[in-house]
């Protein structure tokens, strides 16, 4: 069988030398589109799922959120195990799929089966997939650094701006915020007030769930124009929320600010963001499953370049955690070490066989 093959060879040596050069070129190809990384990917083929339900103890959302969604999701196709885990508000839980099982085909699969069992869950609980990365998609971490604005204006410029702008990044799979405070609304009820005028607490509720709406009409024909009418009724300001009528005392009627103080807050936090000893603002950027890493960064920090016009002024993104430098020097030592042993192989060939076409032959094929 050698003997046959060689002999074909040998008298197609243009045939060979095309499939020579057409394997050189799509190695060449190959190598320029393989994903790098520096860390190598060794999580599970899982999808996360994310359920929150807020002031409930971990018992509660055990009970009502986190069982049910267990025993719905473990009859998936290629599903090996399901974990859960159940905390204050907050449920998570993992469904572990076989290795051989396309992660978008588990998501897929997922998710078909959540719009099931939304209906078996609490009401206004509604679980979420998890962004379709791995467990070392953490590529990059910038901070949000300004001296004349607070926490609470940086973490909004995050969430209403940068964010946005980061996530259609090709690649990206989720930027998550991280540290400083999420800006709330917030009615501070005063209890001696609404004894004084009979009002319970839920009406207060009921009446500012209900001014926070637009309202759609018809339209009205003037001159052989239409002219559209609507309600505007969602809250732009704390004067907004303070003017929302609650009942009536004698023909006199009742607001919000009789009974309460609005003002802007901070939202509740469970952690921080720390950088060199002080309390920062930033966010994280997660890569996609099987996306080119270090493409990934270098399109996330052009991007940054171009939003730096639309900032306030004072404020810089600045890198926090980059993984640039750890995959090139990860790729850099490969090359070293490729080289090394091709010299190496080299000189062996030279001195032991000392015959310049089997140098050839070793040498030329082995990057």
């Amino acid at each position: 069988m050698i003997n046959r093959l060689i002999e074909m060879s040998l008298r197609n040596r243009g045939l060979v030398v095309v499939l020579y050069l057409g394997l050189a070129l799509w190695g060449y190809w190959a190598l320029l589109h393989t994903p790098i990384d520096a860390i190598p990917d060794l999580s599970e083929n899982q999808v996360i799922v994310f359920t929150d339900w807020t002031g409930r103890s971990p018992q509660e959302v055990e009970d009502q959120v986190t069982y049910p969604l267990v025993t719905n999701l473990q009859g998936l196709a290629g599903v090996r195990v399901v974990r859960a885990s159940s905390a204050f508000g907050f449920s998570m839980i993992n469904v572990i799929f076989e290795d051989n099982i396309d992660l978008y085909f588990a998501r897929t699969r997922v998710l078909e089966r959540l719009n099931l069992i939304t209906k078996q869950l609490p009401e206004g609980v509604v679980p979420t997939l998890g962004p379709d990365a791995t467990g070392v998609g953490q590529v990059f971490w910038y901070t949000l650094e300004s001296d004349q604005m607070n926490p609470r204006d940086l973490r909004t410029l995050q969430d209403w701006f940068v964010r946005y702008q980061l996530n259609s990044v090709p690649g990206v799979a989720e930027v998550a915020s991280v540290g400083g405070y999420v800006q709330q609304y917030q009615i501070d009820v005063d209890p001696n007030k609404l004894r004084a005028y009979s009002i319970p607490l839920s009406t207060i509720v009921q009446a500012v769930q209900r001014s926070n709406n637009n309202v759609g009409g018809n339209v009205v024909e003037q001159a052989g124009q239409w002219a559209v009418v609507r309600g505007i009724g969602l809250i732009q300001s704390t004067d907004d929320v303070a003017n929302i009528v609650i009942g009536s005392a004698n023909g006199t009627a009742i607001y919000v600010r009789n009974v309460a103080d609005v003002k802007l807050g901070n939202a509740f936090r469970t952690g921080v963001l720390d950088k060199n000893g002080k309390e920062a603002v930033g966010g994280v950027v997660i890569a996609r499953y099987g996306v080119n890493t270090l493409a990934v960064i270098q399109s996330v920090k052009q991007r940054i370049e171009a939003i730096k016009s639309g900032l306030p002024k004072g404020v810089e993104i600045v890198p926090f955690y980059d993984r640039t430098q750890l995959i090139q020097r990860a790729t850099h030592t490969l090359k070293r070490t490729l080289i090394e042993e091709l010299i190496l192989v080299t000189l062996a060939h030279i001195i032991f066989l000392a015959h310049f076409r089997s140098i050839l032959i070793v040498t030329i094929p082995l990057p």
